[in-house]
Protein backbone atom coordinates (compact mmCIF):
# COMPACT_ATOMS: atom_id res chain seq x y z
CA UNK A 1 0.00 0.00 0.00
CA UNK A 2 0.85 3.81 -0.75
CA UNK A 3 2.14 5.81 2.07
CA UNK A 4 2.04 9.64 2.54
CA UNK A 5 5.33 10.64 3.79
CA UNK A 6 4.45 12.67 7.16
CA UNK A 7 6.92 14.67 9.36
CA UNK A 8 8.62 12.19 11.33
CA UNK A 9 9.18 13.96 14.91
CA UNK A 10 11.70 13.85 17.66
CA UNK A 11 11.05 16.14 20.26
CA UNK A 12 7.53 17.67 21.00
CA UNK A 13 5.90 17.60 17.59
CA UNK A 14 3.65 14.68 18.00
CA UNK A 15 0.89 17.24 17.66
CA UNK A 16 2.03 17.78 14.27
CA UNK A 17 2.43 14.23 13.13
CA UNK A 18 -1.54 14.10 14.25
CA UNK A 19 -2.56 17.12 12.82
CA UNK A 20 -0.97 16.20 9.09
CA UNK A 21 -2.96 12.72 9.42
CA UNK A 22 -6.28 14.91 10.47
CA UNK A 23 -6.12 18.05 8.66
CA UNK A 24 -7.78 18.68 5.36
CA UNK A 25 -11.16 20.49 5.08
CA UNK A 26 -13.15 17.31 5.21
CA UNK A 27 -11.13 14.81 6.91
CA UNK A 28 -12.72 15.54 11.05
CA UNK A 29 -16.20 15.54 9.48
CA UNK A 30 -15.69 12.20 7.52
CA UNK A 31 -13.92 10.22 10.30
CA UNK A 32 -16.40 11.33 12.71
CA UNK A 33 -19.31 9.82 10.79
CA UNK A 34 -16.87 6.64 10.09
CA UNK A 35 -15.81 6.45 13.53
CA UNK A 36 -19.56 7.30 15.39
CA UNK A 37 -22.27 6.03 12.73
CA UNK A 38 -20.07 3.22 10.69
CA UNK A 39 -19.72 2.40 7.38
CA UNK A 40 -20.87 4.46 4.57
CA UNK A 41 -21.02 4.45 0.95
CA UNK A 42 -19.76 7.23 -1.12
CA UNK A 43 -22.35 9.01 -2.27
CA UNK A 44 -23.73 9.09 1.30
CA UNK A 45 -20.57 10.69 2.93
CA UNK A 46 -20.83 12.91 0.14
CA UNK A 47 -24.85 14.19 1.35
CA UNK A 48 -23.38 14.58 4.92
CA UNK A 49 -20.69 16.96 3.59
CA UNK A 50 -22.36 19.37 1.46
CA UNK A 51 -20.32 21.65 -0.51
CA UNK A 52 -17.38 19.25 -1.07
CA UNK A 53 -16.72 18.31 -4.58
CA UNK A 54 -16.68 14.69 -5.75
CA UNK A 55 -13.06 15.01 -6.28
CA UNK A 56 -12.22 16.67 -2.96
CA UNK A 57 -14.04 13.90 -1.34
CA UNK A 58 -12.23 11.09 -3.69
CA UNK A 59 -8.63 12.74 -2.76
CA UNK A 60 -9.82 12.81 1.63
CA UNK A 61 -10.96 9.54 1.06
CA UNK A 62 -8.48 8.45 -0.75
CA UNK A 63 -5.50 9.74 1.64
CA UNK A 64 -7.34 8.54 4.74
CA UNK A 65 -7.05 5.52 3.55
CA UNK A 66 -3.45 5.64 2.47
CA UNK A 67 -2.52 6.55 6.19
CA UNK A 68 -4.74 3.42 7.03
CA UNK A 69 -7.24 5.14 9.07
CA UNK A 70 -10.43 3.83 7.01
CA UNK A 71 -10.28 1.23 4.72
CA UNK A 72 -12.69 1.15 0.96
CA UNK A 73 -15.02 -2.02 0.73
CA UNK A 74 -16.49 -3.19 -2.97
CA UNK A 75 -19.75 -4.01 -2.18
CA UNK A 76 -20.75 -7.10 -4.55
CA UNK A 77 -23.77 -5.29 -5.84
CA UNK A 78 -24.66 -4.48 -9.50
CA UNK A 79 -23.79 -1.87 -10.72
CA UNK A 80 -20.75 -1.73 -8.29
CA UNK A 81 -20.98 0.26 -5.19
CA UNK A 82 -18.09 1.14 -2.81
CA UNK A 83 -18.68 1.88 0.93
CA UNK A 84 -15.88 3.16 3.57
CA UNK A 85 -15.53 2.00 6.97
CA UNK A 86 -13.05 3.04 10.13
CA UNK A 87 -10.12 0.55 10.53
CA UNK A 88 -9.18 -0.35 13.68
CA UNK A 89 -6.03 2.14 13.82
CA UNK A 90 -8.47 4.91 12.49
CA UNK A 91 -10.78 4.01 15.70
CA UNK A 92 -7.99 4.96 18.13
CA UNK A 93 -8.78 8.51 16.85
CA UNK A 94 -12.48 8.19 18.24
CA UNK A 95 -11.05 10.40 21.51
CA UNK A 96 -9.49 13.13 19.55
CA UNK A 97 -12.54 13.82 17.06
CA UNK A 98 -14.98 13.23 19.69
CA UNK A 99 -12.99 15.98 22.34
CA UNK A 100 -12.90 18.01 19.04
CA UNK A 101 -17.15 17.74 18.93
CA UNK A 102 -17.42 18.63 22.36
CA UNK A 103 -15.45 21.74 22.03
CA UNK A 104 -17.02 22.90 18.77
CA UNK A 105 -20.52 22.23 20.65
CA UNK A 106 -19.02 24.98 23.49
CA UNK A 107 -17.02 27.22 20.94
CA UNK A 108 -20.74 27.43 19.52
CA UNK A 109 -22.60 27.84 22.36
CA UNK A 110 -20.14 30.73 23.50
CA UNK A 111 -20.58 32.37 20.25
CA UNK A 112 -24.32 32.43 20.24
CA UNK A 113 -24.03 33.68 23.68
CA UNK A 114 -22.11 36.42 22.36
CA UNK A 115 -24.05 37.61 18.98
CA UNK A 116 -27.52 37.40 21.23
CA UNK A 117 -26.09 40.22 24.09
Amino acid sequence: MKQRKIHNCLDGCSVESTLQLISGKWKCVLLYHLIFEGAYRYSELQRFVPGITKRMLSLQLKELEIDGLIQRNVLREKPIAVSYSITDYGQTLAPVIEALYHWGNSFNAQQSKSQVH
